[in-house]
């Protein structure tokens, strides 16, 4: 028998075939591990772990393994990540959404794009009017400290008694500081590692909180209205500097304003007696002072078309938010429910859709003591929305029986989530098209009604100066008003062409 006893440890012949064999898969095996083979031959008593060999052999292969790779492979291996990161960034931005594709298509429309681009400098007359006409000077001192006169009227109901004028003003004020941070925002979160479409929800949210901010600000200036002394300070600059005191005052280019008077009635541009010699004489005033004339009332034609662009745009989208709001709802219960509330809708939109809308409003409108813009834009947006309705119907018809509408009824969605997140955004697109057409039509039926004389009279509408230039002949009075008329409607209606022919899938270039 042998005296070896198995417990005492591998035997040395064990111990030195194992550490060679080890050492035999690798030819440049570090000298550690040999001097280590050494030392097992050398002492058989000492501890030796045959798995912790093991592991360093491998772990000096690995080393080696790096160190064999050249400058060629590292190079190779980035131009492979690079190109890998790049088809990643080409998927990614290839994944349009419905709104990128209809944009893409809306751009090659040069027409429609520039039509685009005269309604946002309209949007822009409309909110920074002030800083082009008004009588109160941005700077004012006269010996007792510099004020603004301009800031504190912007919000003062005795400067501007109309609404409108209120919220296009708090635009100016608010709007613009919070349109930088949205596009800075934009830009910001275009360097994340955000996906667009996680982008553009975020977005969204953002612009909502903005959008309800402004709203709430407006709505607590109608509630709780300010008003101080109004003051003519052009008339009182005269007076100051006549009686010898030095007044430091900056004002707009106009300083007129849409109601102020005192002016020459009826008076053509002051620009056009270059061309009528005959009314040269007399007439000292400045070349410039009123580039559009002078209506019935003594007022200033330039500053009321400028003023009145804020009117027609607010009639136009307030109306056209009204009557949308109602056919989406009243088309969407009909093309999605069907059977007996579909023909109960179907009957109320044919009975609405007998009647000449326009008497209608003719007829509501007289009975109104106290006309205001504001029952105008009611009565357009309650009259109007019939075709949208019959449109929105149309579009659930079609999509109720698809795929994503069956998926999310097993899945045991409500019937308010399917209609209003499931199927009513897919059938939006004739619904914007449609809008556009709508606030060009409401812009031309406020025109006609303030033409006959059954608008709001306080507020400066373009129908209004076309019904006095038609009174009085005074031909500055029909075209001025006439060609804003034409240029905001003419707009309007290319962009809404340029929307349906981007959203037809037949149409597509």
């Amino acid at each position: 028998m042998s005296n070896n006893d198995p417990k005492d440890g591998p035997k040395k012949g064990t111990e030195t075939d194992a550490v060679a064999a080890v050492a035999s898969q690798s030819p440049s095996v570090h000298d550690d591990l040999l001097a280590e083979l050494d030392d097992v031959e050398a002492n058989t008593d000492s501890g030796f772990d045959i798995n912790d060999m093991m592991r360093k052999a491998a772990e000096i292969e690995t080393e080696e393994n790096l160190e064999s790779i050249s400058d060629a492979d590292l190079a190779a291996k980035q131009a492979a990540d690079a190109a890998g990161n790049k088809a990643d960034a080409s998927a990614s931005s290839e994944d349009l959404t419905y709104g990128d594709i209809v944009w893409g298509q809306f751009r090659k429309n040069k027409v429609a794009l520039a039509a685009l681009w005269a309604l946002v400098g309209l949007i822009a007359l409309a909110v920074y009017s002030p800083l082009l006409a008004s009588n109160q000077p941005f700077l004012w001192n006269q010996g007792e400290g510099m004020s603004s006169p301009w800031v504190s009227s912007l919000f003062d109901r005795n400067f501007f008694e109309n609404p409108v004028d209120i919220f296009f003003n708090l635009l100016m004020v608010l709007g613009t500081p919070m349109l930088a941070v949205w596009l800075w925002r934009i830009k910001q979160l275009g360097t994340t590692d955000l996906t667009k479409r996680a982008r553009r929800r975020k977005l969204r949210s953002e612009a909502l909180i903005l959008s309800g901010t402004v709203v709430a600000i407006f709505v607590g200036m109608l509630l709780f209205p300010s008003s101080s002394k109004y003051v003519k300070y052009p008339q009182l600059l005269e007076q100051l500097t006549e009686a010898g005191t030095d007044v430091t005052a900056v004002f707009p280019p106009s300083r007129n304003t849409a109601r102020e008077t005192g002016f020459m009635s009826a008076s053509p541009p002051t620009w056009s007696r270059l061309f009528r010699s005959h009314e040269r004489a007399g007439d000292d005033r400045p070349l410039f002072q009123h580039i559009l004339g002078t209506d019935e009332s003594t007022r200033d034609v330039a500053v009321r078309i400028l003023y009145g662009v804020r009117i027609s745009l607010t009639i136009g989208v307030i109306a056209v938010s009204i009557y949308i709001f109602i056919g989406i709802v009243l088309g969407a219960t009909a093309g999605y429910f069907g059977g007996r509330v579909d023909l109960i809708i179907q009957r109320l939109i044919e009975i609405m859709m007998s009647v000449p809308a326009f008497f209608v409003i003719l007829t509501i409108v007289a009975f109104i003591e106290k006309r205001s813009i504001f029952h105008i834009m009611v009565i357009l947006g309650l009259i109007r929305w019939t075709g949208v309705a019959r449109l929105v119907r149309g579009e659930f018809l079609r999509l109720r029986n698809l795929e994503f509408v069956t998926a999310a009824k097993a899945l045991g969605y409500p019937e308010r989530r399917i209609i209003f997140e499931q199927v009513l955004p897919n059938a939006l697109g004739p619904v914007l098209v449609a809008a556009t057409f709508g606030v060009a039509a409401c812009i031309l039926i406020e025109a006609s009604l303030s033409f006959l004389g059954l608008g709001d009279l306080t507020a400066p509408s373009w129908g209004q100066m076309i019904q006095e230039g038609y009174s009085t002949g005074a031909w500055h009075l029909i075209l001025t008003p006439g060609f804003a008329i034409f240029v905001t409607v003419s707009a309007l209606n290319l962009v809404g062409e340029g929307l349906r022919d981007a959203t037809d899938p037949r149409l597509r270039q």
